[in-house]
């Protein structure tokens, strides 16, 4: 039983529920959190019978869901006002050595053509069913214009990834760029030893990278997605699968691992011919042209002597991880929704689950 208490001054209040957090919600910190993490990997439907079976708490499915996108929101509120953010520094990295990551991620998204489609039903059941519109009186939200969009991930983390941290938002390619700012300054990265990206060729990611965050020592190409190019033009030269596609890549691998890109693209230029009908060739031109845009990016041999990773596996596979919930089988999500969705998954990605949560309940 909980006391109340009322006048006409200052209305209603609870005392019990100001020291559970549940004044303006309706609901405690502590359900909040329930919601939200069985909500990382499961569907809100499934999601809000195993909260009633495993909690005992009776709480529909769309209410699971406007917690869960709601505590999302705030989550990322708190980010971009710095409130929130990673718990370490350059100086707690093993060896002072922090790797930047970042990379852009599809996905799925309601369309307009699916929202009407949505409404239509949606009134056709109500009507069966001989209910009132909960509709508010506004303009319904509207859909994509296409099925999937990029999101963007940024990841920082040392050499034997005791520390990481990632986020992710919905916003283009600037927006990721100040991400990678604030993140860098909350960590201190310009104070690290040893400071380096690892990410994929993409013109954004390398342009974002100078700007944000000139202080890096080095951009590393990420090896398998350099490797990844190698081989279409394997393909294209020897035919898909064909032992000599296999060697040739290999070889080619070899070498810019071993002797570097220069060396590489010297290699290249004796399989070019003058004939752009002949086999391969516009393929060849292209994997050329790839690598002498990013030769600084490309030096293996002396990365590898510096220690370096040369290979964005974490950052791969922060990409899963942020995605997984949002890429189930037959969700569309709005732009907003899905950014909530994947900040929380960002959190607990980030070993930060815990703290986030036991400091907002000492808040309440």
């Amino acid at each position: 039983m909980r006391t109340v208490f009322w006048n006409k001054d200052h209305g209603t209040v609870i005392p019990m529920d100001h020291l559970l957090g549940i004044e303006s919600s309706g609901f405690s910190h502590g359900v909040c959190e329930i919601c939200c993490r069985e909500s990382l990997n499961t569907a809100f439907v499934p999601g809000c019978d195993n909260i009633k079976r495993l909690a005992q708490l009776d709480i529909s499915s769309s209410t699971v869901r406007q917690i869960v996108e709601a505590q999302g929101r705030t989550l990322i509120n708190l980010q971009r006002k710095e409130q929130v953010g990673p718990d370490f520094t350059s100086r707690d990295c093993t060896h002072s050595i922090v790797i930047v990551g970042t990379d852009g991620v599809m996905v799925p998204r309601v369309t307009e053509d699916q929202k009407r489609k949505r409404r239509h039903t949606e009134t056709l059941k109500r009507v069966d069913e001989k209910r009132k519109s909960t509709a508010r009186a506004a303009r319904p939200r509207q859909g994509s214009d296409g099925p999937y969009k990029e999101f963007k991930i940024v990841t920082v983390y040392d050499e034997d990834k005791r520390h990481q941290y990632v986020a992710g938002t919905s916003g283009n390619c600037d927006v990721a760029g100040r991400m990678m700012r604030r993140i860098g300054r909350q960590i201190e990265l310009s104070k690290a030893q040893t400071k380096y990206s690892v990410s994929d060729g993409a013109v954004w990611i390398v342009n974002q990278l100078n700007t944000q965050l000139p202080m890096l020592d080095n951009k590393v190409l990420d090896f398998y997605h350099l490797r990844d190019h190698v081989t279409t033009a394997s393909h294209a030269l020897f035919g898909e699968g064909s032992p000599e596609a296999i060697s040739w890549k290999t070889k080619m691998m070899e070498t810019v691992k071993t002797q570097g890109s220069l060396v590489l693209l010297d290699r290249l230029g004796e399989f070019s011919t003058d004939d752009s009908d002949d086999r391969g060739q516009e393929e060849l031109h292209d994997l050329r042209q790839y690598i002498a845009k990013r030769i600084s990016m490309t030096d293996y041999p002396a990365f590898i002597e510096k220690g370096y990773d040369i290979g964005s596996g974490p950052t791969e596979s922060f990409c899963k991880c942020l995605t997984k919930r949002l890429k189930g089988a037959g969700m569309r999500w709005d732009k907003d929704n899905a950014e909530a969705v994947m900040a929380m998954a960002a959190l607990y990605s980030s070993h930060l689950w815990e703290k986030y949560w036991n400091v907002h309940t000492v808040a309440a």
